[in-house]
């Protein structure tokens, strides 16, 4: 058993508002590379250039040759074991919420109902000129033919907050109130060090809550707030918490 594991799972068993906190390290073993990582999507797209709010509303053509890399990257990707025993906890009762920094909507395919996204869902588009939104199966990207609003013709956008939008209001509130309220928060691939979702466990930890952090290296999460930290794939170490779990059930 992973160091920190029969630890965490006796805090969780007495816990009564354990939340989760995810980035790009728990979808990595779904095949989607951390954008920012060698190989990533930044290797080969300038942000600046095409993640900007700014270029998709001037040359929306341009910034469509990288979203639909980016919408085929996370349509071929599946959840791995670390989102599905995420998922678990909740079937459990023992995980009120999932807020992640992923647009990749991998979560919401595992089985987990309760998903807070803080930077959009790929899967989405949504027309910037008259709001009209529309889910997967209502447009072909397959083809690569750049899809535009039925209603008034503009070309649309992936529901994904690009760099220049704000992060959604509603869930910047509700992240704030499942923190306030969690006695654990489980932060699964990612240093948190990016504001908002670097506030998620200092918020838990100064309500009298618990850290448990799991990434394959420490980060500079791990010295100032976490208060458990276990090394290794989420894709092993979570489905290990969750057997002990049921064990002790």
């Amino acid at each position: 058993m992973k160091p920190g594991i029969a630890e965490a799972a006796a805090i969780i068993k007495q816990s009564k508002s354990m939340i989760a906190l995810t980035g790009a390290g728990i979808s990595v073993e779904s095949g989607i590379p951390d954008f920012r990582s060698s190989g990533g999507l930044w290797d080969k797209y300038d942000p600046a250039v095409y993640a900007s709010i700014y270029s998709f509303r001037s040359m929306p053509e341009k910034v469509w040759e990288m979203i639909f890399e980016l919408i085929e990257m996370t349509d071929k990707a599946k959840p791995n074991p670390a989102h599905l025993a995420l998922a678990e906890l909740e079937k459990m009762n023992l995980l009120k919420a999932v807020i992640t920094q992923n647009i990749d909507n991998l979560h919401q395919e595992a089985g987990s109902s309760n998903v807070i996204e803080y930077h959009g869902n790929a899967k989405n588009l949504v027309c910037l000129q008259c709001g009209e939104q529309y889910s997967p199966d209502e447009y072909d990207i397959d083809k690569r033919i750049i899809p535009h609003c039925e209603m008034c013709g503009k070309i649309l956008k992936p529901s994904v907050i690009f760099f220049g939008e704000l992060i959604p209001p509603e869930a910047l509130h509700q992240s704030q109130k499942y923190a306030e309220e969690a006695d654990v928060v489980l932060v699964v691939g990612t240093s948190a060090v990016v504001y908002p979702a670097a506030g998620i466990p200092g918020i838990v930890k100064n309500h009298g809550g618990k850290v448990i952090e799991f990434n394959l290296e420490e980060t500079e999460l791990t010295s100032a707030c976490t208060d458990i930290f276990i090394q290794g794939s989420a894709g092993k170490t979570l489905p290990e918490l969750v057997s002990v779990l049921k064990k002790q059930v």
